[in-house]
């Protein structure tokens, strides 16, 4: 195993982020959607207080409202300042329980795929770490998280922007 996650609804855990960084191993914590931004360092915190520094948060959006989530890019920045980062861009389109259900179907989740290029060029314009999405070929086949899945045929061109906003960043950067 490379990468222990923390859920982004145990983000506040104490008891599993200290197991979690007394494996050794580097630690991801999703930070959950009721939770602040400056916040997470507390969770950072307590993984490295348990003698872990491989840590690095992930950004999913925060709930605004009923069944949507919203994020705010400030998060990204905010984060970086106690930890490297890395945004989920196919959660962060995710529409929780959108389907309310009725007696015979139950509630599921919906989204919003076709945010996921421009809400992860946005995240890479603002200097995250790392971007994480859900890829499937047949996301409406998809036995978890397809309705927010990208489809594996866009994953080409959204990895080329998302390349390309690096590069350009990289090179505001490297001018004097």
């Amino acid at each position: 195993m490379d990468v222990l996650q923390i859920p982004a609804f145990l983000c506040r855990q104490t008891d599993l982020i200290v197991a979690a960084a007394l494996s050794g191993r580097p630690v991801n914590i999703k930070k959950g959607q009721f939770v602040s931004p400056w916040d997470m360092k507390h969770a950072v915190d307590k993984c490295r207080d348990a003698g872990n520094s491989q840590v690095f948060v992930t950004e999913r959006g925060s709930s605004f409202g009923y069944n949507n989530l919203v994020v705010d890019m400030r998060s990204l920045a905010i984060m970086r300042h106690f930890a490297p980062v890395v945004f989920d861009a196919t959660h962060s389109v995710q529409l929780p329980s959108a389907s309310h259900g009725d007696e015979d179907l139950p509630a599921m989740s919906g989204g919003q795929p076709e945010f996921i290029p421009v809400l992860s060029r946005a995240a890479v314009a603002a200097g995250v770490d790392g971007v994480f999405m859900e890829v499937h070929d047949n996301p409406k086949e998809a036995k978890s998280d397809g309705a927010n899945a990208l489809d594996t045929r866009n994953l080409r061109a959204v990895l080329k922007e998302l390349q390309a906003v690096k590069k350009a960043l990289d090179a505001a950067h490297a001018t004097p």
